[in-house]
């Protein structure tokens, strides 16, 4: 079976194999240097008389660049539309209340979301899953049932340019604005939840996502914790120089893709018909990695490793030891240097990337859901004065 990918560093590092390539055949860094320059003149030599030029137009054609503008985000909007409809059209199991609902980022882009809510019994508290770079919500219907039959209530929400979502499918022009989706999603289910404990949960690069956006003090002020699988927290380009030329290449050509980047990957689950089932999901982007995407994991993942001391928000991190994409070491330093008080941290043998859909994945489920019930007990224990 040919090997698949997904996730951060195991298309990150792929992403600028070209470029790599190019620049590890370079001897001297001045001819690097003299490269990167090159960039810089072509910009701003060449984009100008294309888009600034100050006299009139001599063609019909000079309104092009303005026609095709229009023409790609009339595609994109088309094949929103088309992933909307696919969403609606999973099945989201049974033995649960569950249902669909678009809300609105902070650019007042439509953000697909699902919700799962037990039949009966009363609510402990809620789960928000912020799902992984290039998947959806909707894989995480049974892990989402698991919780229900636990009395926990679930919502997932899909980011920007991902599953039912507005936006060019596998383009984040920014991960902040994941971020900052993610806080507002928060604050909506608070509003309609106000005395409902409610944790964020986060996998991979939404991992990162949530570490982020539960750094904000309001929003840490909103949960009793976050549980992250494994998340990417040290991501390092393929060469030292690709750090270098990434911003260029974001501004410039944000939505290029490198071909056959991702062709043949690292192995995600150990689950062969978990991995096919992810990869014929039609919801689930396989193209090459765009430019922008790329950048701003690394640009995330740098933040978040020069901040690992300032987490004090509560947390328990799951990591598999066999993982290829992302660093189960950078967990283990989270763990370490984090200033929160409650946190916790468990390595499972062997396992890969995607905990959830490993062959071990009910076993991931109830240590996740047993950390929870430990922290509202802990929270119940600290309100009463019980502590000690």
């Amino acid at each position: 079976m040919e090997e698949l990918t997904s996730g951060a560093s195991g298309r990150i590092i792929p992403v600028f194999r070209d470029l790599r390539r190019s620049f590890l055949s370079w001897r001297s860094l001045r001819r690097v240097f003299i490269f990167i320059q090159s960039l810089f003149l072509w910009f701003l030599l060449v984009l100008p008389r294309n888009r600034f030029s100050s006299s009139p137009p001599s063609s019909p054609s000079s309104s092009s660049p303005s026609r095709r503008k229009l023409a790609s985000r009339r595609r994109d909007e088309e094949d929103a539309l088309r992933r909307r409809a696919l969403a609606e059209g999973l099945d989201m199991g049974n033995g649960c209340v569950c249902g669909t609902s678009l809300s609105f980022g902070t650019r007042r882009n439509a953000l697909f979301c699902r919700n799962w809510m037990p039949i009966s019994g009363e609510l402990k508290g809620i789960l928000i899953i912020i799902h992984g770079l290039n998947e959806h919500g909707g894989r995480y219907a049974q892990f989402a049932r698991q919780l229900t039959y636990q009395n926990f209530g679930v919502y997932a929400m899909d980011w920007v340019g991902h599953g039912g979502s507005d936006g060019l499918h596998g383009y984040v022009p920014s991960l902040d604005h994941v971020v900052a989706d993610t806080r507002a999603f928060l604050e909506k289910i608070k509003t309609e939840n106000p005395e409902v404990p409610c944790f964020l949960y986060g996998h991979s690069t939404g991992g990162a996502v949530v570490l982020k956006a539960a750094s904000h003090p309001l929003i840490e002020s909103m949960l009793e914790g976050v549980i992250l699988t494994s998340p990417a927290l040290r991501v390092k380009p393929a060469h030292p120089i690709v750090g270098v030329v990434a911003p260029l290449f974001s501004v410039v050509v944000p939505r290029f893709q490198f071909k056959g980047a991702n062709k043949k990957g690292i192995p995600v689950t150990r689950d062969p018909v978990a991995l096919a089932a992810k990869y014929s999901d039609p919801l689930v982007y396989t193209g090459p990695i765009r430019v922008r995407t790329g950048h701003e994991i690394l640009r995330i993942c740098s933040y978040l490793m020069q901040n690992m001391k300032s987490v004090t928000v509560p947390f328990l991190v799951l990591h598999g030891t066999a993982d290829r994409v992302t660093d189960p070491l950078a967990s283990q330093d989270l763990y370490n240097f984090a200033s929160s008080k409650f946190k916790d941290i468990k390595l499972y043998e062997g396992f890969l990337h995607d905990l959830l859909f490993e062959p071990e994945r009910e076993e991931v489920g109830r240590d996740i859901i047993n950390w929870m019930e430990k922290k509202l007990q802990f929270g119940e224990t600290l309100a009463n004065g019980d502590l000690w």
